[in-house]
């Protein structure tokens, strides 16, 4: 694959930097507190409820959210599975940053939250792998 078609492959992504982080959001709520709103949202994120509300309809566009009567969302079974993907991918990135490459603490956590959505499940597998032989 050459150089100018590696790009082309972003757009694959299943979600955006935005969209995991919205995922993330809802999934500790729900576990901290058992329900997760579009306030509550904002505020785990410190954005605008206007901009959770834009990329909410995203999410439930692609089957990922659910929202009940009563305005509280829930992941589906897919917004689960990409979260849950995305925050251990999350783990295993710090870690390899911070234990491997000796990155501090701070560094390693703002690093791999720049690349958690973006690493193929091959890769994240893979990296975790390493970890469990090298640490």
């Amino acid at each position: 694959m050459t150089d100018s078609e590696v790009w082309k492959k972003f757009e694959a992504n299943a979600i955006t930097h935005s969209a995991a982080h919205h995922l993330i959001a809802i999934h500790e709520l729900k576990e901290e507190r058992g329900y997760a709103r579009v306030t509550d949202i904002a505020k785990h994120l410190n954005i605008t409820t206007g901009s959770v509300s834009i990329n909410l309809k995203g999410l439930k566009a692609k089957g990922l959210i659910e929202e009940d009567d009563n305005k509280f969302l829930s992941l589906t079974s897919d917004g689960l599975e990409i979260a849950s993907a995305v925050m251990k991918t999350k783990e295993a990135l710090v870690k390899f940053f911070t234990d491997i490459l000796g990155v501090s603490d701070s560094q390693a956590d703002i690093d791999a939250c720049k690349v958690e959505h973006l690493l193929s499940a091959e890769t994240s597998i893979k990296l975790r792998k390493y970890l469990k032989s090298h640490t």
